[in-house]
């Protein structure tokens, strides 16, 4: 375990942040953390609840979906998050959830609209949802066709500047330059579905946040001129 030990509790740490953050229960969800220097990750086993897992228990894949160290099976959704990695060369974590609120609008079939200035601290367009697999491709290789669907969502976007999709009928992944930072984003788009169900619920003709907002409160975070938090 020494080679890949730092890595193994990095992801061991983020996994553990997805149930403390109500972002799953029982074995929902997985996380994973990229070690790109030596083009391996490690992610949960598939299976294992959370309350039971350990850091020794992360499993080491490669980049071809090759189990490197671990002694149990991982995460199904594995090929996924390999998918992600190969493409997204600037990622350092990907997280995949069953949160609530975020499975109902890719249940929906609907992209998370931006109504509000949360939204928009974070992002400047809705939330993708991406395009529902063929019957082709659920027979084939699901998790592999998963992950080119995601890509297909992000030929005209930046996974750069939009670090989250809605997989249709599925459910959420996010990804950040660290596992930490991919935490931190599906807790986001969690709160995010949730605050656009309720606007909705409570007034479905609720426009579109105008630009002018925002602008404002993107570049305010991450313009290049941002003030917001501390120096």
């Amino acid at each position: 375990m020494a080679r890949y030990q730092e890595l193994k509790e990095q992801a061991w740490e983020c996994n553990m942040q997805i149930p403390k953050l109500g972002l799953a229960i029982y074995t929902f969800g997985n996380v994973s953390a990229i070690d790109r220097g030596k083009g391996v990750f490690a992610i949960k086993p598939s299976g294992v609840p959370y309350d039971e897992l350990k850091p020794k228990d992360m499993v080491v894949v490669d980049l071809e979906n090759n189990v490197v160290e671990g002694r149990m099976r991982p995460s199904s959704d594995t090929k996924t998050h390999t998918v992600l990695y190969r493409n997204f060369a600037d990622i350092g974590g990907v997280v995949h959830t069953h949160s609530t609120y975020a499975v109902a609008w890719a249940q929906a079939m609907k992209p998370i609209p931006i109504l509000g200035t949360t939204h928009a601290d974070h992002l400047v367009e809705a939330v993708p949802c991406t395009e529902v697999m063929s019957d082709e491709m659920i027979k084939g290789d699901y998790e592999e066709q998963t992950g080119q669907q995601i890509l297909n969502a992000f030929k005209k976007r930046s996974y750069n500047e939009v670090e989250m999709v809605l997989v249709a009928c599925h459910g959420p992944f996010t990804w950040g330059k660290t596992p930490e930072k991919a935490v931190y984003n599906s807790a986001v788009l969690e709160e995010l579905a949730r605050m656009a169900y309720l606007s909705v619920s409570i007034n479905p003709k609720v426009p579109q946040l105008k630009k002018a907002l925002i602008d404002k409160h993107y570049q305010r975070k991450h313009g290049r001129n941002s003030y917001y938090g501390q120096k």
